[in-house]
């Protein structure tokens, strides 16, 4: 056995792999000179962590593969390595659960067959199979850099996820302070994600129906969405009379001299001030009074 070493088949590679690979360098289990890429059943035996190859899907044995036909679940190895690494306590359950659903359940769903291709949709799946070399002829040294290309990309991908996660939790005091009022908007006087946090602290049943945040030199009021999972719905859309408008026409139709975009989804507005979009906020909830 070689210690901290990765193993997984040659050839064409796919996202799950890479992605399972990815996953271990990042939680620094094994090491990037120990990855191997072959069938040979006994190169593969000497390997710590063997994924998407060899028939097993053992966590013990630290064996990762979804091929053989005792296995009917849907994870493919990327599922099987983040499962794992939950398992180990290295990841708590709020950060599995970010991660699971912002990338590695359309992983495990694209390499299992359970979505299909759509036309003009790229997935994260489909990102990765275009480092694959294009000639159909490619020998062993061409796809071994190509994957590991590939396999730069996907750690660095996972290393932005894990902080944004971080920041996102670091935000959550201050976005439970503007729920605690319970009023009909969120006010924040800095940028930062609310979203997540809002719904995590019981946002679906909480009365706000805007948020009201610096964007850049400007302040945006935006809609929020009725629950997590239909983010481009908001509880309550901007008067239609707004929509598609800018600059002077929305000042017109709004009466309000600092106003200078409206979403024609009439989801979004940007204005001159804070307190342009507070005025903003008091028309809209004035009209639905």
């Amino acid at each position: 056995m070689i210690p901290r070493s990765f193993g997984t088949h040659d050839g064409t590679f796919h996202a799950d792999e890479v992605s399972a690979c990815a996953l271990l360098l990042v939680f620094n289990l094994i090491d990037p000179d120990k990855i191997f890429r072959t069938r040979d059943p006994q190169k593969l035996a000497q390997c710590e962590y063997v994924c998407d190859v060899g028939g097993v899907y053992d966590p013990k044995k630290k064996r990762f593969d979804h091929h053989q036909l005792e296995y009917g679940g849907e994870l493919s190895s990327a599922g099987m390595i983040w499962l794992y690494l939950h398992d180990q306590k290295l990841v708590d359950q709020p950060l599995y659960d970010f991660v699971n659903h912002s990338i590695i359940l359309g992983i495990d769903a694209h390499d299992i067959g359970k979505v299909m291709q759509k036309e003009g949709v790229c997935t994260f799946s489909h990102v990765i199979a275009g480092y694959v070399p294009i000639a159909y002829g490619s020998d062993e040294a061409q796809q071994n850099k190509a994957f590991f290309e590939a396999l730069h990309f996907v750690v660095g991908h996972f290393e932005r996820l894990f902080r944004r996660y971080q920041y996102i939790l670091s935000c959550r005091d201050k976005v439970a302070a503007a729920m605690a009022p319970r009023n009909e908007a969120l006010i924040f006087d800095e940028a930062m994600p609310w979203l997540e946090n809002f719904f995590e602290l019981g946002g679906e049943n909480h009365p706000a129906l805007f948020v009201i945040m610096p964007s850049q030199d400007h302040w945006k009021l935006r809609g929020i969405p009725p629950n997590p999972h239909e983010k481009m719905d908001v509880r309550l859309p901007l008067p239609e009379k707004w929509a598609g408008l800018r600059d002077e026409a929305l000042q017109k139709a709004s009466g309000i001299k600092g106003a200078i975009f409206c979403h024609k989804g009439r989801f979004i507005s940007v204005w001159e001030t804070k307190e342009d979009a507070l005025k903003a906020l008091s028309f809209i909830v004035g009209e639905k009074g």
